[in-house]
């Protein structure tokens, strides 16, 4: 698992750690089932406080993304209601696209970065099980 994390960046780290961990799900890059570094592992493997890494691994759990388990450590259980995530997504995106309106980006350009990078996933999907 490759992890990209800016420590230049105005995101919180363990946000965007949950973030890579998330888009490794979708690209199959970890797959169901598949356990995490542990909190004290990926600590030092990126040189963050382990107190990041949990915090992201509990807000990966509390998103349906992962299970914990005292005994099995973190592991990817994709866990989550589609009605609800369906509910997220609107909410989401109602924010980022009004933020997109008030730039003057329109409607085809945003189809058009929205299919860009549903592709961008599912090449990455179906690359992996040809594998």
């Amino acid at each position: 698992m490759v992890l990209k994390i800016d420590f230049n960046s105005e995101e919180a780290i363990y946000v965007q750690l949950r973030n890579q961990i998330v888009i490794g799900i979708a690209t199959s890059q970890i797959e169901e089932g598949e356990p995490l570094p542990s909190v004290r592992q990926l600590a030092d493997h990126i040189g963050i406080n382990m107190h990041t890494v949990n915090k992201a691994y509990s807000v990966l759990k509390q998103d349906g993304f992962v299970k914990l388990d005292r005994r099995r450590g973190a592991y990817v259980a994709v866990d989550y209601d589609k009605c609800l995530a369906q509910q997220e997504l609107f909410q989401t995106l109602q924010i980022v696209l009004a933020e997109a309106i008030c730039k003057n980006i329109s409607r085809d350009e945003v189809h058009q970065i929205v299919d860009q990078i549903y592709d961008y996933y599912g090449k990455k999907n179906h690359s992996q099980e040809n594998k």
